[in-house]
């Protein structure tokens, strides 16, 4: 299927391994000229090079960092923005500080406002563009092992539904992606001592875990022109586990 996705610009933000970076090449070979957001400059610069892009690198949790990327995406004429930033922490009830619980909102949802303020008037001037965020399955089933990363996702998904009310009418669409358990590097990382732990990561129809990939093809499907009647929704790739949780 031709997506229609040649010729327009994207900024995908933590896109410098994982899942942004699947998704950055997902969007590159749709013909989409990518620019690679993360802290690293070196691993942005890499990747933008292999794609044919561009390196905008930051850290979007430091002051002024998120408006400042926000701005040059505008001046490069960005119309679909993927926040694929979302930090997350292993954290209960019982051992989750204050300062845990900020850093976790700050990264998953105060980043994502700060970036698209600078950028919202411009995709609305300009007719059409997109807004894709990363949820997580955790969002609507909460991890009791990460309380404060799933509160924060629960945000995000509140915040890109009230966003596609606002954008109403402006052909600019708001949507979420929700991932459930991604084989990473870093989930990788987890099993390399324990290989077995692998399937009890794993309980769901498909019987394996999403891969990057998986995100991807959702991810720039919901970019596409193609998609123009989604907006405001939710989507969730997670191998069919959310019906049966």
């Amino acid at each position: 299927m031709d997506l229609h996705l040649a010729g327009h610009r994207a900024l995908v933000t933590a896109s410098t391994g994982g899942i942004g970076a699947a998704i950055a090449r997902s969007l590159a070979a749709e013909g989409v000229r990518v620019l690679v957001q993360g802290r690293s400059a070196e691993a942005a610069g890499r990747l933008a090079a292999e794609i044919g892009g561009e390196a905008l690198p930051g850290d979007l949790t430091s002051p002024g960092a998120a408006e400042d990327v926000g701005r040059r995406a505008a001046e490069r004429g960005v119309d679909v923005l993927v926040h694929n930033l979302g930090p997350f922490a292993e954290h209960t009830w019982d051992d989750a500080t204050a300062a845990d619980w900020r850093a976790s909102y700050d990264g998953n949802v105060v980043s994502l406002v700060r970036l698209l303020q600078p950028l919202l008037p411009s995709l609305s001037a300009r007719g059409w563009g997109r807004v894709v965020t990363i949820g997580s399955r955790a969002a609507t089933t909460p991890l009791p092992t990460m309380v404060e990363y799933s509160a924060a996702k629960a945000a995000v998904v509140n915040l890109t539904s009230s966003l596609a009310q606002h954008l109403a009418g402006t052909g600019v669409t708001a949507n979420v992606v929700s991932p459930g358990v991604i084989a990473t590097p870093g989930l990788r990382e987890m099993f390399a001592d324990d290989p077995s732990r692998e399937a009890s990561y794993a309980p769901n129809p498909a019987g394996r875990l999403g891969t990057p990939e998986d995100v991807a093809a959702a991810v720039t499907f919901v970019c596409s022109p193609v998609a123009d009647y989604v907006n405001g929704t939710e989507l969730r790739v997670d191998g069919g586990i959310s019906p049966l949780a």
